[in-house]
């Protein structure tokens, strides 16, 4: 069989190889890598809705750049794709191929690397981007049938020497210039979309009004590819979140947004549990579908479950190199957190109860919008929670909720650890340095009594993750003895085991040996507190510390927000 022909099995590659970070569908199809079937979205698009102008929002790595290329290569009148999409489901429908396979001049544009620190950088590399465009079109420049006006526009942009009208209507342009080629409207594609404005958000000031620079440009650019373009057929957009119809697509005829909070379309983003199962199977690796479940499923997106794709594609490949592989959290290196600390900060919105009932696994209620703007992003709670839903850090508990009040959970582990860091990232940067200074005099004294009192207190001055599992104590204590000068060792191997901390005061040769338990019940600290001490002598962790006059040995045990210290010197 051909190299990237399907087995009948859904469509798939017949040879097993993952294609970790692969967003080209031909390079994807071409290599053999397995390629989880999603071409339905097509049909579904064309013939089941009139949508003139489409949008889907997810969040990041749910799969909309391969969505978009996979769009490209099936509709694009300069590409023989047929090779590419033998034996997948789209290739049933044989009179929609017979009307849509490679019959329509497509552009295809992605604003993701749009980024930079100014206005005029971002604006350059705008420009850069244009540039790019034109040179994977460079032919229409030369073509007869083209006005000779577009054509001088089409050599500016290509020679990044266009102004700002240029860029305005870059797109249209082009698309003009297409149109006159080929004789058929032109499918345009955009990926990414709100990167521009994401990122010029970020770097916004009252001084160099980057965002509102940055939304005439791209508002201009958008406008007049999109309404009244009478050389589209159609538009597909994506993006992260959808922004205000009035703020970006203004009398943009016949548009259809598709958020998370959608139903149509809902599930060819992001992987089903047949298509994890599937998936697994065809890896070899049945026996990782529990551990997969628990780290990397867990979003609801309109009446779909799905697991996020870029985290199981990235397990998934590290099983095949070792079959012990451990999860790990793929996502975070992928998307920002300064969404997370922005809440965490905020005094003004009584959020840290919320916290902590979502970081235990609980739900929450709140009102939820889908239509937002980059520059009121955080003008309310409300927003606040939307973007947390919208980006990806949280998700509805349920397929069956409707309307603007939904409740929201955090959707699996790898995202919960993601609320800790960020949690645990802040507290260690708010810590009062004279109250560490305090607890530590209480440590090397050996007042146990005072050592709980000031470890309760900064329990209860923290977002606390306490019915979950023992990690966010064992970061918790880490976080409060540094900065204090001493050498701080986490779960580094001594005598027979790994202590949960050594505190080193090398110039005093003097160490504090901690071990910490979680209690199940409040009655039971002081149990876990002895238990946590014998641990220290059983396992000779004091074993190594040679030239240390004083060690000191502590159990400490947690109940919530409540801490108990327990002494026992070597």
């Amino acid at each position: 069989m051909d190299k990237i022909s399907a087995s009948r099995k859904g469509g798939y590659s017949m040879a097993f190889k993952v294609g970790v970070g692969r967003s080209n569908f031909a390079a994807l199809r071409r290599a053999g890598n397995y390629y989880v079937d999603k071409t339905e979205l097509m049909y579904e698009l064309v013939e089941e809705t009139d949508n003139e102008v489409t949008l889907f929002t997810r969040p990041r790595r749910f799969g909309k750049t391969l969505m978009v290329s996979m769009m490209e290569n099936f509709f694009d009148i300069r590409k023989d794709s047929r090779k590419l999409f033998e034996g997948l489901q789209i290739t049933r429908h044989r009179t929609f191929c017979e009307n849509w396979l490679n019959q329509y001049p497509v552009l295809f544009i992605s604003l993701k690397d749009i980024e930079a620190e100014t206005f005029q950088d971002a604006y350059a590399m705008l420009k850069v981007r244009l540039a790019d465009v034109c040179k994977e079109y460079d032919d229409l420049k030369n073509n007869m049938r083209v006005n000779p006006f577009d054509a001088e526009i089409f050599v500016r942009l290509e020679a990044q020497t266009c102004n700002l009208a240029d860029v305005k209507n870059a797109l249209k342009t082009i698309m003009r210039m297409m149109y006159a080629v080929y004789g058929k409207e032109v499918i345009l594609l955009i990926d990414e979309y709100d990167v521009p404005l994401a990122k010029a958000s970020e770097k916004d000031t009252a001084e160099n009004q980057f965002y509102s620079s940055m939304l005439d440009v791209m508002r201009g650019m958008m406008g007049t590819a999109l309404k009244d373009n009478e050389y589209l057929k159609f538009a597909v957009i994506t993006g992260c979140l959808r922004i205000a119809k009035e703020s970006f697509f203004t009398g943009t005829n016949n548009f259809a947004p598709y958020s998370v909070l959608d139903e149509d379309f809902s599930q060819y983003f992001g992987f089903s549990e047949r298509e994890v199962s599937e998936l697994l199977s065809a890896a070899n690796c049945e026996e990782k579908a529990d551990v997969i479940k628990e780290w990397y499923d867990g979003y609801v997106f309109g009446n779909s479950h799905v697991y996020c794709p870029w985290d199981v594609m990235n397990y998934i490949a590290a099983l095949t190199k070792r079959k012990n592989a451990k999860p790990k959290n793929y996502w975070k290196n992928t998307s920002h957190n300064e969404i997370l600390l922005s809440f965490v900060t905020r005094t003004d919105f009584f959020v840290s109860r919320k916290f902590e009932i979502l970081m235990n696994g609980g739900t929450i209620v709140q009102t939820i919008t889908d239509e937002l703007t980059y520059d009121t992003l955080h003008s309310s709670e409300d927003h606040l929670w939307s973007v947390l839903l919208m980006t990806g850090y949280l998700t509805k508990s349920g397929a069956g909720e409707e309307g603007e009040t939904v409740r929201l959970k955090i959707p699996n582990r790898e995202i919960a650890s993601i609320f800790e860091d960020t949690v645990v990232a802040y507290f260690k940067n708010t810590l009062d340095h004279s109250v560490q200074q305090s607890m530590m005099e209480a440590f090397w004294n050996g007042d146990e009594n005072n050592a709980s009192r000031i470890l309760s207190d900064l329990l209860w001055k923290t977002i606390s993750y306490h019915d979950y599992h023992e990690d966010y104590y064992h970061a918790f204590l880490a976080g409060v003895f540094v900065g204090l000068g001493y050498e701080v060792e986490s779960n580094k191997e001594k005598g027979l085991g790994r202590p949960d901390l050594l505190l080193l005061d090398q110039k005093n040769r003097r160490a504090i040996i901690i071990e910490a338990k979680r209690s199940e019940k409040e009655s039971q600290l002081e149990t876990d507190c002895s238990k946590a001490v014998s641990q220290i002598t059983a396992m000779k962790y004091a074993d190594g510390l040679y030239g240390y006059e004083q060690i000191l040995c502590y159990g400490i045990a947690f109940f919530q927000k409540r801490a108990m210290v327990k002494k026992d010197a070597l």
